[in-house]
């Protein structure tokens, strides 16, 4: 028995040091030692009556004529103090592993020594933004460099797609990047159509009358391109289906379009029509804003009463 005791015990701490001279026997067990073991080697109950062969409600008994506070059942053994966790560089550290390396909270618990739980705690006691996730994320999007847009596909007149081979890229993944960074896409097609030859598309978008007309009404701020979805709008703007739906079906823009407008990605703005039940137009061909702008045929007054009295709807 005192084997077994030589394995578990300790020096005594300032709370049990006046039974540190009694040696513990077989039969006798002093208070102090067992409040040692239970305070200050943060032993539960269940754990210290297995080591030191007594019965459970045994030790819990001696701990409480002892004056120990025992905690209910349930409620867990008490928890080492972090010094991390209270350290005053840790809210820079971890903004920096967070938004500029752009790890998870899996990664940063790894590198500075916490649970994953408290990682997510921590950003969300300290301020930080959490990223979108899965196939809605914007921030772990990949993005072409605007130099590289600039040398092969405007100067060397490389379409999206044999970029997207050089670099590695999907065709969307080129054309998404050239709308965001502000670069003007060549309009292409099986059959040419008369019109102009390149769109800056986010600039396009805030020259139509119509969507210039929503986005004033719902005090949505025009936003130029030149940087990435997530640098252009760092808190996207909120979704209603009133807002959706002007610029859906009222105005004829597409989901991508939304998502230059918004900020919201554009398969987040097709999940929530789906929940609101707004239907999606049949798939397929050139979207009624890209058609008006290439022909330039709409008459603007006219489109525009037709925009005041389907919002009175």
């Amino acid at each position: 028995m005192q084997d077994r005791y030589a394995s578990i015990s300790d020096v005594p701490c300032a709370y049990c040091a006046g039974g540190a001279g009694q040696e513990p026997t077989a039969d006798t067990w002093p208070p102090q030692w067992l409040a040692h073991l239970y305070l200050c080697r943060g032993l539960s109950t269940y754990r210290i009556a297995e080591l030191i062969g007594l019965d459970r409600q045994r030790v819990t008994r001696t701990l409480r004529r002892a004056g120990v506070p025992v905690r209910q059942r349930g409620a867990g053994r008490f928890r080492p103090v972090r010094r991390l966790s209270d350290s005053p560089g840790l809210p820079r550290l971890m903004t920096e592993l967070y938004q500029t390396r752009k790890l998870n909270s899996r990664e940063i618990a790894a590198i500075i020594g916490l649970p994953e739980r408290t990682v997510r705690d921590r950003l969300r006691r300290y301020g930080i933004p959490a990223r979108s996730r899965g196939g809605w994320s914007r921030e772990d999007r990949r993005t072409v460099p605007a130099q590289t847009l600039i040398e092969l596909y405007e100067q060397q007149g490389m379409t999206a797609a044999e970029l997207g081979e050089v670099i590695g890229a999907s065709r969307t993944t080129v054309l998404r990047s050239a709308h965001d960074l502000g670069v003007a896409v060549r309009t292409g097609g099986a059959v040419p159509l008369s019109g102009p030859d390149e769109i800056e598309l986010v600039r396009a978008l805030y020259n139509d009358e119509l969507i210039a007309s929503v986005l004033r009404a719902r005090d949505i701020p025009q936003v130029p391109p030149g940087r990435p979805i997530w640098a252009r709008f760092p808190k996207p703007i909120p979704l209603s289906a009133p807002l959706v739906k002007d610029l859906y079906w009222h105005c004829g823009a597409g989901l991508s379009h939304i998502e230059l407008l918004t900020g919201q990605p554009a398969m987040t703005v097709r999940g929530f029509m789906r929940r609101e039940g707004i239907p999606l137009r049949h798939p397929g061909g050139r979207t009624p804003f890209l058609r008006r702008w290439r022909t330039g045929q709409l008459d603007t007054s006219v489109a525009l009463s037709r925009l005041a009295s389907w919002q009175q709807e």
